[in-house]
C-alpha cells in the first residue's frame, strides 16, 4: 500500500544527526527542503524555527497538506543553497545540507533523473537553465567525456561520448540509457545499472552542483552564529571528499606542508568539533536501502571570522569544468 501523502518522509541519517546537536533549538535553516523530512524532524525535536529552502518551487504545494500545522515556525523560499545566507536573513543556529536529487525528484519520470524510468532528459533540479538534452546535444565530444570522467568516474567516458555523439538529437532519459548499454558490456548479478553513473555526472553538469556545494558551505560558514551547527548529509565519494577537505581546511588541520611545499599561514579556526563520516547502521539499511551510500558529517562553527575556502585543496573534481554549461 502506498503511503499516504502527507507521511512523514523519513530523511537519510536524521537520528545521529539529531542526537549529535541535541538539545535542538533556535533557527535552523534546511538548505535542500525536498520532501521536508529534515525541517519536519527539526521542528519535532524542538527548532523554534525552520527555514526551508528548494530551488524547485514545486516542493512547496506538495507540503502544504502538514506544513501548516507549524504555522510560522517552518519558513519557506525558493532558491538556492548557494545563496542561503541572503535568504535566511538571519544568524542561524543550524544549517542543514542534503545533497545531490531528492528520491522524491527520482520517482517522478516528468523529471528525468531516473534510468529506470522513460522521461523527458531533463534533470533539473529546478526550473532554470538549460535541459540535460540541451547540454548534450550542444556540447562537444571532449567536454561529454571529460563531465562523464570527472563528475561520475566512468571509465568508458570517451566511448560514451562518442555514442552520444553519433545518437543525436536525444530527447529521452530512454534514449540516452539506450546509448550506454551499447557502448559498455552487459551487467553481471549484483552490479549497478550501467547508467548510474553516467546519470550521476549529467545531473551534476547541469545543476552545477560543485559550485553550488562549495558556495553553499561558505554561505553556512557566514550565516552561523557561534557554537552553530553545521550538518551535511552526501551520497558519492566525490561530495563527501569536498566537505571533509573544506570542514578540515576551515576547521585549520589541514597540516603546515612539508619540506617540498610552503608552509601555510596558520588558520584561525571557523569550525571545531568536526566529525568523522557517520553512516547508516543496520535498521536504517533495512528501512531504507538507498542509504546504503550516505554519509553525514557535522562541525561547529566558532567565533572566527568568515573566510572564502581555498578552491584549490578542496579536491574538486576537474576545477576547469566549474560553472560552465
Amino acid at each position: 500500500m502506498a503511503a499516504p501523502a502527507d507521511a512523514p518522509h523519513i530523511p537519510v541519517l536524521i537520528r545521529p544527526l539529531i542526537a549529535a546537536v541535541a538539545p535542538v533549538s533556535g533557527v535552523w535553516l534546511d538548505g535542500t527542503f525536498g520532501a521536508g523530512g529534515y525541517a519536519r524532524a527539526l521542528l519535532d525535536a524542538g527548532a523554534d524555527t525552520v527555514i526551508g529552502i528548494d530551488r524547485d518551487h514545486s516542493v512547496f504545494a506538495l507540503a502544504a497538506p502538514w506544513a501548516a500545522a507549524y504555522g510560522d515556525r517552518l519558513r519557506l523560499v525558493e532558491g538556492t543553497f548557494s545563496n542561503l545566507d541572503s535568504l535566511a536573513a538571519t544568524k542561524l543556529d543550524g544549517v542543514v545540507l542534503d545533497l545531490g536529487v531528492s528520491s522524491m525528484q527520482i520517482d517522478q519520470p516528468e523529471r528525468g533523473f531516473s534510468f529506470l524510468r522513460d522521461g523527458p532528459l531533463d534533470m533539473r533540479m529546478g526550473a532554470e537553465g538549460p535541459t540535460a538534452a540541451e547540454l548534450l546535444n550542444q556540447a562537444s565530444e571532449a567536454r561529454i567525456a571529460d563531465i562523464l570522467f570527472h563528475y561520475g568516474e566512468e571509465r568508458a567516458a570517451r566511448r560514451i561520448a562518442r555514442a552520444i555523439i553519433a545518437a543525436r538529437p536525444l530527447a529521452r532519459t530512454t534514449d540516452l540509457v539506450a546509448v550506454i548499454e551499447r557502448s559498455l558490456p552487459r551487467a553481471k548479478p549484483g552490479q549497478s545499472h550501467p547508467a548510474t553513473r553516467s546519470f550521476q555526472a549529467i545531473r551534476i553538469w547541469v545543476n552545477d552542483e560543485f559550485r553550488q556545494l562549495i558556495e553553499g558551505l561558505e554561505a553556512a560558514e557566514r550565516a552561523l552564529k557561534p557554537g552553530g551547527w553545521l550538518a551535511v548529509v552526501s551520497f558519492h565519494s566525490l561530495e563527501d571528499r569536498v566537505v571533509k577537505r573544506f570542514l578540515q581546511a576551515r576547521a585549520g588541520a589541514e597540516g603546515q606542508g612539508s619540506r617540498h611545499a610552503p608552509a601555510r599561514a596558520p588558520v584561525v579556526p571557523a569550525f571545531t568539533d568536526v566529525s568523522k563520516a557517520i553512516g547508516p547502521d543496520a535498521a536504517e539499511l533495512a528501512a531504507n536501502p538507498r542509504a546504503r551510500s550516505a554519509k553525514l558529517r557535522l562541525a561547529r562553527r566558532s567565533a572566527a571570522a568568515a573566510a572564502r575556502a581555498d578552491r584549490a585543496s578542496l579536491g574538486l573534481p576537474a576545477p576547469s569544468l566549474q560553472g560552465e554549461p
